[in-house]
């Protein structure tokens, strides 16, 4: 067993030397600056003090919004289709209207269903048609809208210079928002309480800033400043809102980055007419009040796709596509709930995981080295490694480490040594069984594998639930501990059997220590 060949040995040190080097940040001063990548474990709230907000998507808000653009498509689509009709109105959910004839109404059917996906269109026998989403949409429309509200509040708790806020969903309308070091959640509610509402706006080229601001201003335009410093003056009825945007990336044409862009079926009709009847002018995108771009209409842009040139960087057109994927389906959020965790508490914490975690560490170290002696020490060694892997497997990934994570830390201490145990017994009834010291040590190592494999697997197993089920405090124990798992195999069984070949083949014992 002790001729292990030199790849593999260096394969096993350099394993540990990687994980030791990533785990060093988390033993130094947190005065000490250190590279972007080589940092220590993050702390969660419950460690390092701060704020937890609950926020709630109002969905309401943005079905009125469909509603009344879906009402707008339907107007134009009969006008286009000289279709006569009465009573238009767009409800809180749907959009009906009242038409006589029963052939132009079928016609009429046969369009709107064609204005979005997921519409469903019936009628009555009164003649009157409606239009609304199928449960299937709502849900899908739903869950887009909660996942690009997490965007917009995760790009705007950038801007406080936060370190690894975790923010996340909770149901099918909620957001839990939790701030590490943050012990004033008011200019955080002030922030995430702006709706962020995306639009695109023609530029109104007949009147200058200047001249707006000295009073001379259409009733149609108005004045926006821009993030450059700017002034624009625009048109106040948007061409297109961004509840109609669906996507947005950076692609490259001709080697300069570019921002390629893509509307739902209304939104990409709206667009391409409003760009086929502007071309040459400004068109401005619109982010809470203010204009984050403002580049010129080139082509027409049909199929509900296109593309925004200009002389961006690649970070300038990463960030231009963030912000548009951040505001296709606003929507206003609630502030719920709010707590503040003091960091005293947190110090507190660390303090009592730190105890219980030298405490566990002594009294598995005492065990093992009272069973098996001089193996009982060349288990604590693995035992140690295992501790700095864990560490650099966590920074490496950028875990966020919580109260519960440290107790997963812990658990993996006892744990560690379980597959030694595995061993060691082997080991010990093979030499019973009258096998010399190398084949008894050979046997304990591989015979014992399956069964340390099957008794690890099923952990893991409970690990990944917790993570797929769980939320917030328990997916951070079930990281700590599946990585745990991990790295405590690979110490058990990999490190410690370099160790115990090495000292084999140095000593050559004709007894084993155990």
């Amino acid at each position: 067993m002790y001729k292990l060949s030199k790849e593999r040995v260096l394969i096993i040190l350099a394993i540990c030397l990687v994980g030791i080097f990533f785990a060093v940040p988390n033993f130094l001063p947190q005065n000490i600056k250190l590279p972007s990548w080589w940092q220590p474990v993050s702390l969660g709230l419950d460690l390092q003090g701060g704020s937890n907000l609950l926020l709630q998507v109002d969905f309401d808000d943005v079905m009125k919004e469909r509603m009344s653009t879906i009402e707008d498509s339907v107007r134009q689509t009969m006008r286009e289709h000289r279709i006569r009709y009465q009573k238009l109105t767009a409800g809180a959910d749907s959009v009906k209207v009242e038409i006589e004839n029963a052939g132009s109404r079928n016609q009429a059917m046969g369009y709107f269903r064609k204005l979005d996906d997921g519409l469903t269109v019936t009628s009555d026998a009164d003649g009157v048609v409606e239009i609304k989403y199928s449960d299937q949409a709502i849900a899908q429309l739903k869950a887009k809208v909660v996942e690009q509200s997490i965007e917009i509040v995760r790009r705007r708790i950038d801007e406080l210079g936060t370190k690894e806020p975790v923010i996340q969903s909770q149901g099918s309308d909620r957001i839990v928002v939790q701030l590490p070091g943050i012990q004033n959640p008011e200019e955080v509610k002030q922030l995430l309480g702006k709706t962020a509402k995306m639009s695109f706006h023609l530029v109104d080229d007949r009147t200058n800033a200047a001249d707006a601001r000295r009073g001379k201003l259409s009733s149609s335009s108005r004045v926006v400043d821009g993030v450059d410093g700017g002034q624009y003056v625009i048109n106040r009825k948007p061409v297109v809102g961004g509840e109609n945007l669906t996507d947005a990336s950076v692609s490259f044409q001709e080697g300069a980055p570019v921002v390629s862009f893509k509307f739902n079926t209304v939104g990409g009709r709206k667009f391409g007419e409003v760009t086929k009847e502007n071309i040459g002018r400004q068109l401005a995108i619109v982010l809470d009040d203010e204009v984050i771009s403002a580049p010129v209409i080139q082509s027409a842009i049909l199929g509900g796709s296109g593309v925004i040139t200009g002389n961006f960087t690649s970070e300038e057109a990463n960030d231009l596509a963030l912000l548009l994927r951040s505001g296709a389906l606003p929507a206003p959020l609630e502030v719920l709930e709010e707590r503040t965790v003091g960091a005293g508490l947190g110090a507190d914490s660390i303090k009592a995981g730190i105890i219980a975690s030298v405490i566990g560490l002594i009294m598995v170290v005492v065990f093992m080295v009272a069973a098996y002696g001089l193996f009982g020490i060349f288990t604590t060694v693995s035992v140690f490694t295992n501790l700095f892997l864990l560490l650099g497997a966590m920074s490496i990934i950028g875990t966020t480490l919580t109260l519960p994570g440290i107790a997963g830390i812990i658990l993996t201490i006892g744990m560690a040594v379980d597959s030694n145990v595995l061993i060691f017994e082997r080991m010990r009834e093979e030499v019973k069984n009258g096998r010399s010291p190398k084949d008894a040590a050979e046997a304990g190592f591989t015979e014992a594998w399956a069964t340390i494999v099957d008794s690890n697997l099923t952990t893991l197993v409970a690990a990944l639930v917790l993570f797929w089920f769980g939320t917030g405090p328990v997916r951070g124990f079930a990281v700590t501990l599946a990585i745990g798992i991990a790295t405590s195999m690979f110490t058990s069984v990999t490190v410690s059997r370099l160790i115990i070949a090495g000292w084999m083949k140095k000593t050559k014992p004709t007894k084993l220590p155990i």
